[in-house]
């Protein structure tokens, strides 16, 4: 991480500007030692840390400095007064599909996730997409985080399935309502990875849940997966949002030459945050920070934009999943509207 964030300001930086590193040592003390240390040598804005409990720690310390911090974390909850948090948020990847849904003709979307906070901020988010688009309430379905996948998608599939409908033996009863279609989940939402997502999908096909017409949804997390997800046959055609590998191969190709090797994954979200503190600091070893608010800037991932309130928004894909294949991109990377 420390050598994707070099060479964003090897590209970018103006003369002058400086990058000095400083150990956390993992924890919300030793970030905020960290950051006091960033503080007292002069500082002008902090690039990290990388979790959410760092990032604690540390944004008091920048904070009663004004000094900017770019969290490497999706923690939505750090985020704010000073503080913006770069990772890919649970919250982006489900307005990235409602969009993608939205756009298809979907009425009503549906969630499953082991209980927990993470699926209550999805949750929470999916309800607050789906008005906003005009969708009808989602379907939210929640099950122990230990349960078998198979046991709740076999409970899930018995809601998904309309009832069956019941056969009048009075000639002169009304004849029996059909459950109308536009009320049916058009998009499920997995909040499941690897094994267990194969399990959970494989479930539902042998209960009777037809995909098409449903189709399955996951998150971002399943580009590690996606040789594992292939496999399944019950996934075939699933989709999960994702940043543009086009821009990710491109920062890929530019840190091999520099570094003679293939970054890790989150190397990027460190890059993208030098990124920023280099357009920030564009005006000169002596001139106030400036962070690009309301800008779009070019990221290792492609473009993001960082809002008033701390959350980065970033422009996404969407992927399908192969059977025995690589993911394709169904919907190429778009960055949401300012504000959303």
């Amino acid at each position: 991480m420390l050598n994707a964030a070099t060479l964003a300001l090897f590209e970018q930086a103006s003369p002058g500007v400086d990058f000095v590193p400083h150990d956390t040592r993992g924890s919300a003390a030793g970030a905020a030692e960290a950051a006091r240390a960033a503080v007292s040598e002069g500082a002008r804005v902090m690039v990290g840390p990388l979790t959410s409990g760092e990032t604690g720690g540390a944004a008091a310390v920048s904070r009663a400095a004004s000094i900017p911090m770019l969290a490497f974390t999706n923690d939505a909850n750090v985020a704010g007064n000073g503080v913006w948090t770069l990772g890919v948020t649970p919250a982006q990847q489900v307005r990235r599909l409602v969009s993608a849904a939205t756009t298809a003709g979907v009425r009503r979307i549906g969630l499953a996730a082991p209980n927990g906070a993470y699926a209550q901020q999805l949750a929470a988010t999916l309800r607050t997409a789906s008005q906003e688009a005009g969708l009808l309430p989602p379907l939210i379905s929640t099950y122990p985080a230990g349960a078998l996948p198979a046991m709740a998608a076999k409970d899930l599939a018995a809601r998904l399935k309309p009832p069956a409908p019941v056969v009048a033996t009075d000639p002169a009863a009304p004849p029996p309502v059909a459950v109308p279609e536009a009320d049916a989940i058009g998009l499920l939402i997995l909040a499941e990875g690897g094994s267990r997502a194969r399990q959970f999908a494989a479930a539902l096909a042998e209960a009777g849940v037809v995909v098409p017409p449903l189709r399955l949804a996951g998150t971002a997390l399943w580009a590690q997966d996606a040789a594992t997800l292939g496999q399944e046959p019950a996934l075939a055609g699933a989709v999960f949002p994702g940043p543009d590998n086009t821009a990710h191969e491109q920062f890929n190709s530019r840190y091999r030459q520099a570094f003679g090797d293939t970054p890790p994954r989150l190397a990027a979200v460190a890059y993208d945050a030098a990124t920023v503190a280099a357009r920030a600091t564009q005006g000169g070893p002596n001139a106030p920070a400036t962070l690009p608010i309301g800008e779009i800037v070019l990221g290792a991932d492609g473009g993001l934009r960082l809002s008033p309130d701390g959350q980065t928004q970033r422009a996404l894909a969407l992927y399908a999943l192969q059977l025995g294949g690589e993911p394709r991109v169904v919907e190429p990377a778009t960055l949401p509207e300012a504000g959303l």
